[in-house]
């Protein structure tokens, strides 16, 4: 067994990434769930830099930033490998892993809106990355951004993915319209219903609950 050790909050799409690969992998590991307004002497002391999750502690050495980690996992444990053998489609997938980060913005800006117009302002941000996907990464009608298994892209950009779908109940707006986006809304439902995905996908009502208190919080605040 490894000495595999993931600090992290179960609903954050970044320890997300981590969990996922870490079950596509078939690794055990110890989940130490920290609390995100209150993060334990360990967190600190293994992220001193940025002091965030997730880290993935492995025979007592700490690996920050979740799609570091990723990679760590997918070189050491190369059993399912998340990235394509042919030096170009790994370059590729890894412009589509930073690609990803953009998406980050539309996030906050969702979840804060409080108007008719910010809400749509927001909606009409996220969209652009969404078409940039449709267009360019899906546009062959692949089943998974990896073709037809599960990669990185997937991994990256599908816990992400997870809060938008939250965000639309809690706005009660529809933001991955399949109508405007027929191949991501496909990718979607592909991604999230492979097994070792669906077996560890959070539970939609326990993330609706957890994020309430959180927007409500946010919106107090602004």
């Amino acid at each position: 067994m490894e000495d595999l050790k993931l600090h992290g909050f179960w609903y954050s799409p970044f320890t997300m990434r981590v969990v996922w690969t870490l079950k596509l992998k078939g690794l055990s590991y110890e989940n130490i769930e920290e609390d995100r307004f209150n993060k334990s002497p360990q967190l600190l002391e293994y992220n001193p830099v940025h002091k965030k999750t997730p880290v993935l502690v492995h025979g007592g050495k700490p690996i920050c930033e979740s799609m570091i980690i990723v990679q760590y996992i997918d070189e050491l444990w190369p059993q399912n490998s998340l990235v394509p053998h042919d030096s170009y489609e790994r370059a590729q997938a890894r412009f589509w892993v930073a690609y990803s980060e953009q998406m980050v913005p539309a996030l906050p800006a969702l979840i804060q809106s409080n108007s008719a117009e910010e809400k749509e302002k927001a909606v009409q941000k996220a969209w652009e990355n969404f078409k940039v996907l449709e267009d360019h990464c899906l546009a062959d009608k692949r089943k998974f951004f990896g073709g037809d298994k599960i990669n990185i892209v997937d991994i990256a950009i599908g816990s992400f993915f997870v809060f938008f779908v939250t965000i639309e109940d809690l706005k009660q707006v529809k933001i991955l319209v399949a109508e405007k986006f027929p191949l991501l809304h496909l990718w979607f439902d592909n991604f999230k219903n492979a097994p070792v995905i669906k077996e560890n996908f959070p539970d939609r009502e326990k993330m609706l609950a957890t994020m309430k208190p959180f927007l409500e919080r946010r919106l107090a605040s602004s």
